[in-house]
């Protein structure tokens, strides 16, 4: 077993009840930016042994590389992002490693001993989160990408790089649209 058996990390997702004032405070109180925000992203997904449909909001930026994941669930139907009484998870919600062979990384985390406790697609991507037994809490992601995915990253981390910390909001993407 390697120090690091998923490799470096590429994002930490947190759970907001509204997006927009979080994208504000990222911006302004912790110079995160600039953001591309993608509305009503639905996906088909699968939680505690379930199928359901949500629909999110979703808030990207980068921070030295790394990506920073706003999540503001729309849909109240169950799902990881609120607890079992429809109250949102505000705060820490995973860390995410990204990958081109999805499917033998998902049978990999299984194979460590982790838990797949969701899975969810949709047009553009596969997702799947983990859980560790002796560790729950924080979930563990990991994210199916091809070439046009990660070239909207590299963009993304770009846009960062060269932000001047005046315009928040480098794209506001309704998906549905």
């Amino acid at each position: 077993m390697t120090a690091q058996p998923l490799g470096p990390f590429f994002q930490v997702a947190y759970m907001v009840e509204d997006i927009d004032s979080s994208v504000r405070h990222w911006s302004e109180r912790v110079g995160v930016g600039p953001w591309t925000i993608y509305r009503n992203v639905g996906l088909k997904a699968r939680w505690q042994g379930r199928d359901t449909d949500l629909k999110i909001n979703v808030g990207l930026s980068y921070r030295d590389g790394l990506q920073i994941e706003l999540i503001e669930p729309v849909s109240t139907t169950p799902s990881p992002y609120q607890h079992d009484d429809g109250r949102i998870k505000v705060g820490m919600h995973h860390m995410a490693w990204t990958t081109k062979n999805f499917e033998a990384r998902v049978a990999a985390a299984k194979a460590q001993g982790l838990s797949q406790v969701f899975s969810a697609t949709n047009s553009v991507t596969n997702v799947a989160y983990f859980e560790a037994p002796d560790e729950p809490g924080v979930l563990i992601e990991l994210i199916e990408v091809d070439d046009q995915m990660q070239d909207g990253f590299n963009q993304g981390i770009a846009a960062s790089r060269a932000w001047d910390g005046r315009e928040p909001i480098l794209m506001d993407i309704d998906f549905e649209g």
